[in-house]
């Protein structure tokens, strides 16, 4: 990998295409202007929220992909804390002698406070993740199509309920195309 003479970044080549021509990307990471192919984790993330409502110009497969594990990653300890208060309340609810009428109610009641406020705590913290993010993370989905020459409206296929959101990641899965450049700001 060869350096940037004005920069202390490494100078990424532009892709190679399909049949005429190559894809321009971003020789430093710091320029947001085009997209930084071969980014890493850690640049991708730095992009993301940089550009976090910008819908025009183009966003790299490792780009896109990486925010995918981000999101996955920042979603996991809520989601675990919602599983682990659901799994509390069913076996709370599981340890109950349906013979006994009386049981039942001191049984689902000692478990369920704690329970319940795991899974409130869990679901707050999802919905707080889920506003923080959902404009970036359409501008960044929509950046992506453009990369691969489709527009951006595209994105809204996922409303489409079974097959919408397969449709978007195959395209989402799309190698960058040349043509894509003429959504460059």
């Amino acid at each position: 990998m060869s350096y940037d003479a004005n920069s202390a970044y490494p100078a990424y080549p532009a892709q190679p295409a399909g049949p005429g021509g190559t894809i321009a990307g971003a020789s430093n990471p710091d320029d947001l202007s085009l997209p930084l192919y071969g980014a890493s984790f850690a640049q991708a993330v730095k992009r993301f929220f940089k550009k976090y409502a910008t819908f025009s110009g183009r966003a790299s497969r490792s780009e896109y992909w990486w925010i995918a594990l981000f999101m996955f990653l920042l979603q996991l300890v809520p989601l675990i804390l919602m599983m682990v208060g659901g799994g509390m309340l069913a076996g709370s609810a599981a340890s109950v002698d349906p013979s006994d009428p009386y049981a039942s109610s001191a049984a689902v009641d000692a478990a369920s406070g704690p329970a319940s406020v795991l899974m409130i705590i869990g679901g707050i913290l999802i919905g707080i993740i889920i506003l923080a993010t959902i404009v970036p993370t359409i501008a960044l989905s929509w950046r992506r199509l453009h990369d691969a020459n489709f527009p951006g409206p595209l994105f809204f296929l996922n409303l489409i309920p079974s097959v919408g959101s397969l449709i978007v990641l195959i395209l989402m899965l799309m190698p960058p195309k040349p043509e894509g450049q003429r959504f460059d700001a």
